[in-house]
């Protein structure tokens, strides 16, 4: 078993330990990875970006950990595989946004 499904199988036996399964359908852990986004985003809200790079490390952590568990069991409950998803991802970026137009941009794949 892979570090990525030893996650998901340990928030999943978290989860149906309090019988939560059922407030985890699609629709709500989308909205709680956007929710917990949002707590993310707070932490720099109103902040330079110098004073940003000095966010308090546990709360950082905590508001990734939680991005990343509701991402974890949504795509534990689409049965998707997290590396092949992430690597089909990572190539098609790899087509939209090509080295030598992209390289030092921010511009997007359709302004390039």
């Amino acid at each position: 078993m892979n570090d990525i499904q030893l996650l998901i199988n340990e928030l999943t036996k978290f989860r149906d330990a309090r019988h939560w399964e059922q407030f985890h359908n699609t629709k709500d852990l989308a909205l709680a990875i956007s929710i917990e986004a949002a707590e993310l985003n707070e932490l720099f809200l109103w902040k330079t970006t110098e004073e940003s790079e000095l966010v308090d490390r546990n709360k950082l952590k905590e508001e990734l950990a939680d991005i990343l568990a509701f991402s974890l069991l949504l795509a534990g409950k689409h049965g998707f595989d997290i590396k092949e998803i992430v690597l089909e991802k990572i190539q098609k970026n790899n087509e939209k946004y090509p080295v030598e137009k992209s390289k030092g941009t921010s511009k997007k794949y359709n302004e390039l």
